[in-house]
Order: C-alpha cells, then structure tokens, then sequence
C-alpha cells in the first residue's frame, strides 16, 4: 500500500467564541411550531394523495412496469420451488403450533397475498417461521390445555381427550393472538413506530432466535420418541419439559423414533448433495417434498398407525376456510404474547428484508413493512390462520432460484391452494415423526449461531454478554417473557456503558491544533495552566455525579476542601476586618481631634488590601476546559452539573470553559438557565484550540499590563 500524500494548510483567524460563530453564520432562530407541524401533515394536494396510495399500495407502482421478458420465468420456478417447500414447512411447522397441520397451509397461503399487494421487499419469503409457531404453541396450550378436553371412554374405562374440541378451541386461540399481533403491527406502522426494531440489535436477534430453536427441538421430541409427556407452562417449564421426556424414554415408540432417524439422515444427506451441487444445479433438490411424499406412501403401504402405533397428520379436510371473527373474549388473555409476536416477527423480517435489499440496490420502508406484516396477520386472522414472518431458508431458495420480485410468492401460494383444495388429504397417513425431522433439519442454521459466542468475544464482548444474556432468559423464561427480559438486559448494557465511561485529560499534538488523551499518546503535552477534560459519554443524570468526581481526580484538586480552606480565610478575613475596624474606632475616639474621618477610611481600606493579597493560590490551573464534543444531549441535570462546576472552579479563580458544544446542547443550556448576566456564549467555543488561545491570550494580556516595558507581543490566531 503507498503511502498517502500529506497535504498541508494554513489557516489565519481570530479566535471565535460561540456568540461570535452565530453572529458570523447568521444563525437562524426561526422555528417550526407543532401547529404548523400537524397543518404541513394536514395538507393535501393531488401529488401527495397519489404518493400516500402508491406508498399504502406498493403494487401500484411496480406491477404495471413489471418486466415480464426479465423476470417472468425467474419468478415462475422460484414460486413453484418455494410453494414445494411451503407445503411441508407450513404442515410441521402448524405442530409446533399445536394446531392441525392443514392450519399450516392456511398460514402459506392468505397471508401471502395480502404481503404481496403491501410489501416492499421483492425477495423475502413470508409464511410459517419456526420461532413464531412455537411462540404461537406456547400460548395455545396455555389456553387451550388437553386437561381441559378430558372425557370418560366407557369402553377402557379411562379420561381421554377430545381432539377435535381441543384442537377447535385451540384454532380460536391461535387465530384471536394472530389477529391482535397484526393489529398492533398495523397500529405500529401507523404512527412510524418503525425504528422500534432498533431496539432488537443483532446479538440479541441471533441469540434469541437459538434459544427459540431450542424450545422448537423440546417441543417435537414427543413426536421423535412417540411419547406423550405432561404439558409445563411458565418460567423453566423447559427444564421440566426434558426432564419429563427422560422420564419417558423407557416408553419410546421404537417405529417412530426410527421414521425419525430415518428421515433426520436422509434430509441432513440430501441437504448436503444440494450445497455441494449449488453451482450445478438450476433449483435445490425438493427433498422435504420427497421425504413426506416417501413417508406417506410407506405408512400407507405398511399402515405404520396401526402396527406400530406411529402418530399420522390424520384428517386433512380439502377446500378453505370461511372467514370467522376471532373471539373477542380472548384478546384480554393474549394481549401480551401478541406484542411479542408483533414486535419479532417484524425485526425477523425486516432485518432479512434489508439484507436483501442492500444487495439489490432497492429501499424497504420500515413503517410500510409493519403494516404489510400487519395486515398479513390481521387478514390471516379472520382466515383461522397463525402469525406469520419471513424465512432465510425460503428466501435464500426464492432469491437462488431465480426470484426477483413478490410475484414468486403470489406464484407459491398458487401452488399452496393447488395442495390445499385438491391434493391436500393423500397426506392424511404422514408421519409426524417426519416433520419433526423436517424441523430439526431447518434448524442447523439456527444452530451455528452458536459460533457467534467465540466471534463476538474477540470483537465485543458486551455484545457477548447480550447475546449469552439472551440465550438463557429465553431459554428459561420461555420466548414472551425472555424477549421482555433480554431487551431490558441489552437497554441496561447501554445505561452502563454511558454510566461508565472512560474520562480522559487531553493535551497538544506537536504544534497543530489536534487534541488527544495524554494517557494513550506519548509525544501529546498539557498546556501550561490549562486543563482540558473530556468524558467518553453524554452527561445526564446516572453519570453527572461520576463526571464531577472524575474531573477533581484528573485536575487533582479536591474543591470540596479548597472552598472550604476559603471560607476560612473569610471567615478569618472578616474578623480581622471587625478587630480593625473596632481598633479603629477606639483610636479615634481617643485622638479625634487629632485624626479626622479621612484617616479612618484609610485604615479600613488598607485592612481590607492586606487580607485579600494571598487569596489567589499560584499552583491552580488557570482555566478548566471542559471538552463536550462526545455529549448529544443534556438533561436538567447535566446542565446543573455544568453550571455547578463553573461556579465552584471560578470560585478558586479558575475559569472554565466549554467546547465542541452541538447546538441541542447549546439550547439545552440556553433553556435550563446556564447563561445569565455574567455567563453568557463568551465561554463556549467550536474547538478546543480556541478555548486554549483564549486562556494563554488572557494569560498574556495579564503579564504585559504587569510588566515594566508594557511592550505588546503578537500571537497568531492558529498557533502559540
């Protein structure tokens, strides 16, 4: 690599302080109102109605420049190949949602569309997500438990549950929680609540999303080993979860823990032949088509149900679903999981959405997004569907295949309604041990986030703790109360780190105008007199009390005990004044006629003289500078802590200034009553090399009126 040419540059100016920086700019002090605000938002014109509908309907604006020659047949094979993969998924992952499998295909279909008339991503996949299923399984068998559907069977004499009413009731359940979680995405991207996905950073995602691939693998181990383990809800209930099921082992259904290995090596190997041929094949081999076209036509043939006890889909009805109200009595017992599911699946989507979206050049709208997702889930809802969100594995084969716009997705849902209305119930003898094993194999990729921990120990280690943070709370809390939990954990990473910044003393790069920390910087020296003090972090109230304590350690000097030294000497100052002054009066007294009322007034002032000479301490800097260029907002507090300082410093005859102040800090001090009749802009500069010329102008303004020759010496603007 050559080296860089240094250029160099001069600039001559005199030394500005704040007030003369805005008189210079001309600074504008015109204001927008809240009124005008809300009457611009108000407004309505023939360009601005055309760009809310295009905006509110995407569709409009690309569809009718849809480049069939370019797009077309990419569009056709990536929606049949993602339809393929959506009739498997949607099926296992409707028992991670402990719903019938054919709700699944529901769940791949309707809400599909809707994304496709409101999105604006053109390459994610929506439909059925892993983590949104078993979030949607944990409120559904909280709800709707199989205790509650128990009857008498008068031939076994014993309690059996009753399928079709648990698993109706827990359709209202899923549908009710859909329906709400749309609404808050709806209600969210209303008022451009957009930017709350900020608040899910990435470790937190990742970590969560694995921990969530946890509970997926706990909860399709009773379709592994053929086992029927008691159902646990709440904190741990994962724990109690596995330790049931080890209880259970001995009771293993050995034909359906073999349809499970079976399946698991077959899909793991073919999954492998299809990322070793990538480059040579045109779309990845249907291997989760073929494994459960395979399974059923085995469980047919040998009628595995029967023999072996192996668990099947069982009744698939063929046709949709009318459109039903969702329970309205259920929203106040599902308002809580609906936040959850509303505030994940749309940081799932919307991080894929723009992944995709930087890499083909295009913008996704962030509010316009939550109300496609909404909408989807609103309209999915009413459709008895479940909540719905992106897949990396659907994208990723919608993108490869040749997918460049929504039209592949409204293509797989053609194909859905194909197998919903025709082809549906041949899949009545699949195996549920195979879409257990279907779901075990989508979740490598959730598994190798745990590579992430080594990663971000070399690069964060904070971002670490986030990401381990989130795995435990969500794996012991379960995924609604652990994503409560674990943002608070990562918003606490953020208080702490502003709480507990690095404080540092910056001192002269050479003979340039740069500033740098004089404890990570060896050819860097203080100014003589002057104390530049700089916090890594803004300054409000969890830090204001540790940013004065940093600065009397870095200046070295203990205000508390120098203002009290001075009040002191005032206090004795004043005495000795009395004593004089009482002196005084009884000499005159005695030679009044002697001493007139002059003389008196001159014993008073040269009293007053003689007490004030060492007032002044030689060692003490002669300016504080306090560095804020790092703080973007002051509170109420941080502007005392401010102001404190500066009274407290100047009251020792150290004056202390302020610089790199942005203009919200400016303001925040203007309106908290920072400036006054003896503090005004004058002590606050753009750099710090201003504030030191003015310290060392002072310093040498003061020493030519103490000096005999009272010659003046030039001192450039930009140098010492």
């Amino acid at each position: 690599m050559t080296e860089r040419r240094r250029v160099g540059y001069s600039v001559h100016r005199e030394v500005l302080d704040e007030g003369a920086v805005e008189e210079m700019a001309e600074r504008s002090e015109v204001k927008v109102t809240l009124s005008a605000k809300v009457k611009e938002s108000l407004r309505c014109s023939g360009p601005r109605m055309k760009s809310l509908i295009l905006g509110f309907l995407p569709i409009l604006s690309w569809l009718p420049r849809y480049p069939v020659r370019d797009n077309a047949v990419g569009d056709l094979v990536s929606g049949i190949s993602v339809g393929i993969m959506q009739l498997p998924q949607g099926m296992a992952y409707a028992l991670l949602a402990a719903v019938p499998p054919v709700y699944g295909l529901y769940s791949s279909f309707y809400p599909v569309l809707v994304y496709f008339l409101f999105g604006t991503s053109k390459h994610i996949s929506v439909g059925t997500y892993a983590v949104m299923s078993v979030m949607i399984g944990g409120v559904t068998e909280r709800l709707a438990p199989d205790a509650d559907f128990l009857t008498w069977d008068n031939v076994s004499n014993t309690s059996v549950v009753d399928l079709l009413s648990r698993d109706a009731e827990r359709v209202r359940v899923a549908a009710a929680v859909t329906f709400m979680s749309g609404l808050f995405q709806i209600l969210l991207g209303l008022v451009h609540f957009g930017f709350v996905v900020t608040y899910l950073s990435e470790p937190l995602v990742r970590g969560y999303t694995t921990a969530a691939a946890i509970h997926v693998v706990v909860s399709q181990l009773k379709y592994t080993f053929g086992i029927s383990p008691a159902r646990f809800s709440g904190p741990f209930s994962l724990i109690y979860t596995v330790l049931e099921v080890c209880y259970l082992l001995p009771q293993t259904n050995v034909g359906a823990l073999v349809v499970s290995i079976v399946a698991i090596v077959g899909l793991i190997l073919v999954k492998e032949l299809n990322n070793y041929l990538s480059k040579k094949l045109p779309v990845p081999i249907p291997v989760e088509l073929i494994a459960i076209v395979v399974a059923t036509l085995i469980s047919w043939q040998v009628n595995l149900e029967d023999k072996y006890g192996v668990d099947v889909v069982g009744l698939i009805p063929s046709g949709l679903q009318p459109p039903v109200l969702p329970t309205a009595s259920l929203f106040g017992q599902v308002i809580g999981d609906a936040f959850a599911l509303s505030v994940v699946g749309y940081g799932i989507a919307i991080s894929l959405g723009r992944i995709f979206a930087l890499k083909y050049g295009y913008k996704v709208d962030a509010n316009q997004e939550l109300i496609a997702l909404g909408l989807s889930n609103s309209v999915g809802g009413i459709f008895q569907c479940f909540a719905i969100s992106c897949s990396m594995s659907r994208t990723m084969v919608q993108e490869s295949s040749g997918g460049k716009t929504q039209v592949a997705g409204a293509l797989s849902a053609v194909v859905i309604l194909f197998i919903t209305l025709w082809i549906g119930t041949l899949f009545e003898d699949l195996p549920k041990a195979v879409l257990a094993a279907i779901i075990y194999v989508n979740l490598q990729g959730m598994m190798k986030q745990f590579k992430d921990i080594p990663a971000l120990w070399r690069t964060s280690r904070v971002d670490m703790c986030v990401w381990v943070a989130t795995f435990i709370l969500t794996v012991l809390f379960n995924p609604d109360l652990g994503l409560a939990a674990s943002i608070a954990f990562s918003l606490l990473t953020v208080i702490f780190r502003t709480q507990l910044p690095s404080y540092s003393l910056l001192g002269r790069v050479g003979d340039t105008d740069l500033y740098r920390p004089v404890e990570e910087y060896n050819q860097v020296e203080q100014v003589p007199g002057v104390v530049i003090f700089r916090s890594s972090a803004t300054l409000y109230f969890a830090n204001a009390e540790m940013y004065q304590d940093a600065l009397a350690e870095k200046t070295g000097l203990d205000i508390t005990r120098i203002l009290s030294a001075k009040k002191k000497l005032e206090a004795k100052r004043k005495r000795q004044e009395k004593k004089e002054a009482k002196r005084a009066r009884k000499a005159a007294k005695k030679d009044r006629e002697l001493q007139g009322e002059s003389e008196l007034e001159k014993q008073k002032e040269i009293a007053v003289i003689k007490m004030r000479e060492d007032l002044r301490d030689p060692s003490l800097p002669r300016a504080v500078i306090l560095d804020l260029s790092p703080v973007n907002f002051l509170d109420t507090v941080g502007v005392k802590t401010i102001r404190n300082i500066r009274r407290d410093y100047g009251d020792i005859g150290i004056d202390v200034l302020l610089t790199g102040c942005q203009t919200g800090v400016v303001e925040s001090l203007q309106s908290g009553g920072f400036f006054s009749g003896q503090v005004t802009k004058a002590c606050l500069f753009s750099t710090n090399h201003d504030a030191v010329l003015h310290c060392l102008s002072e310093r040498t303004d003061g020493s030519h009126t103490d000096s005999e020759s009272g010659e003046e010496e030039n001192m450039p603007a930009t140098s010492f």
